[in-house]
């Protein structure tokens, strides 16, 4: 029996931490957190639209009073899906790593927003995020609500008492990730550096530089870590991603150097022990990112690889024999 059930809503963790989830964990269901103490809150991260937001909100306040005014929010990467419904968190100092920054002002809600409204023009990749995010969640009114503060390598923060350190290690999953580690509960929110049960998607890479955002956590005296996507964990989970990181970095590296098209490649690649991992279709984008590391000239732009993630997912679909292939139930 897992210590912390995966259901949706907020979950205390004790002294004055607790995580926000959402179940499953696939495109868009993104986790959250609050540090609260002597009347000091910090959340870590928003969710991917409005609605969402204010209803996590919601249930922070009721839980903790201190939470009615949010001092400060922490957004741990640039995806909507971590940030999005910043602008319900009034007056508050948004705090993220410098490449965090430009990263969120470089993709606006709007552009998601525009590309949902027209996604029967864009082919396979329209209908692909059409599926998994732009069908569930509601962008419209979103506005791009940026930091009011950026830092570059780490930054030391006060919630009341207690000590929280933001610890940059990207460009990883996205430009610019960031760690949240609260050492006196043992306790880190890794935005997207963890994905639990899930393939993570290697958006910017080097995988090198997550495989130490990996290690950093490992060597923290920390047990209870929540990741971006997925049920909370503890260092079994960071291991099993770093494990997944480098697996498919030297089966990656095989089928490059035996000259393998990337598409060819990522279907090529057995999954082994990841095979219950939902979301297998993001093998696309990790092989794309890999190969460019290698060295690939090839340029792949980004409905390229939405259009052979869907292709891909179809073919899980149908393999499966029903229609919810990308992500299994727990």
């Amino acid at each position: 029996m897992a210590k912390w059930q995966y259901t949706k809503g907020l979950h205390d963790l004790g002294n004055g931490c607790f995580a926000w989830l959402q179940p499953d964990g696939s495109w868009g269901w993104s986790n959250a957190g609050l540090i609260a103490d002597r009347e000091q809150t910090l959340l870590v991260d928003t969710l991917f639209d409005l609605k969402l937001t204010a209803e996590m909100l919601g249930q922070m306040r009721a839980a903790v009073p201190a939470a009615e005014s949010i001092g400060r929010l922490v957004n741990t990467h640039a995806n909507g899906d971590h940030t999005f419904g910043n602008q319900l968190v009034k007056d508050a100092e948004i705090i993220a790593s410098r490449a965090c920054a430009e990263e969120m002002s470089e993709l606006p809600a709007e552009r998601l927003a525009a590309m949902e409204q027209n996604w029967r023009q864009l082919g396979e990749a329209g209908a692909f995020l059409h599926e998994v995010m732009g069908s569930k969640f509601k962008w419209d009114d979103v506005k791009n609500t940026l930091p009011t503060r950026v830092f570059d390598d780490e930054l030391r923060l006060e919630v009341g008492d207690k000590a929280v350190l933001l610890k940059t290690v990207g460009p990883a999953h996205t430009k610019g990730d960031v760690l949240v580690h609260v050492p006196v509960d043992r306790t880190v929110f890794t935005g997207d550096i963890l994905f639990v049960e899930g393939h993570p998607v290697l958006w910017a890479g080097p995988v090198d530089n997550w495989v130490a955002a990996c290690d950093q956590i490992l060597a923290w005296n920390v047990e209870t870590v929540v990741p971006g996507h997925g049920p909370i964990t503890d260092k079994k989970g960071v291991q099993a991603m770093k494990d997944y990181l480098l697996y498919i970095k030297a089966e990656a590296r095989r089928r490059y150097d035996a000259g393998m098209p990337v598409f060819q490649a990522a279907r090529d690649i057995a999954l082994d022990r990841f095979a219950g991992w939902g979301d297998a279709e993001r093998m696309v984008v990790n092989v794309a990112s890999l190969y460019r590391e290698f060295g690939s000239r090839q340029e792949l732009d980004i409905m390229e690889l939405f259009g052979q993630m869907g292709r891909f997912h179809a073919e899980l679909k149908a393999k499966a024999g029903h229609g919810h292939a990308h992500r299994h139930a727990h």
